[in-house]
């Protein structure tokens, strides 16, 4: 019973880091990319991995483990179907980013210039991102209400 508190418990914080992080990276993405502003934009990208690190490990114990309903319920349900639907959107939106920003990093410590015209961009695909986060706690709520359709 412990067991599956924390991990609905974790679950949860993740949600919290996440959202936070990915508007934190929207937000940095649409200032000036100058030294201060690409620490913000770097740690903000930091903590959505850690968050998409902590929601899919806790996820996948949770949906597959021994701790909650079965696998069975889960992959029955359309609820979370759609919010598996909206995770993998997001980690196909993440791609882009990702590449770019490990590029970034690479060259920050070659020291050679850094390519921000894609920045505003990617500010877009952090925003939709927000977004999606949001639509999958709605289809999240309502799978842990037993709605389905």
């Amino acid at each position: 019973m412990t067991i599956r508190w924390l991990l609905a418990a974790a679950h949860l914080l993740a949600l919290g880091i996440g959202l936070g992080a990915i508007w934190g990276r929207a937000r940095a993405f649409g200032q000036p990319l100058d030294a201060a502003g690409l620490k913000r934009l770097f740690d903000a990208d930091t903590w959505w991995g850690v968050a998409a690190g902590l929601w899919i490990l806790t996820g996948l114990v949770r949906a597959f483990g021994p701790f909650e309903k079965g696998s069975g319920y889960y992959l029955h349900n359309h609820f979370f179907l759609l919010k598996m639907g909206l995770l993998a959107l997001i980690l196909v939106l993440e791609i882009a980013p990702m590449v770019t920003l490990i590029k970034w990093r690479v060259a920050l410590k070659k020291r050679t210039t850094l390519d921000t015209s894609h920045g505003a961009g990617f500010a877009r695909t952090s925003m939709i991102q927000a977004g999606l986060v949001v639509l999958m706690v709605l289809a999240a709520t309502a799978m842990a209400r037993g709605y389905d359709f």
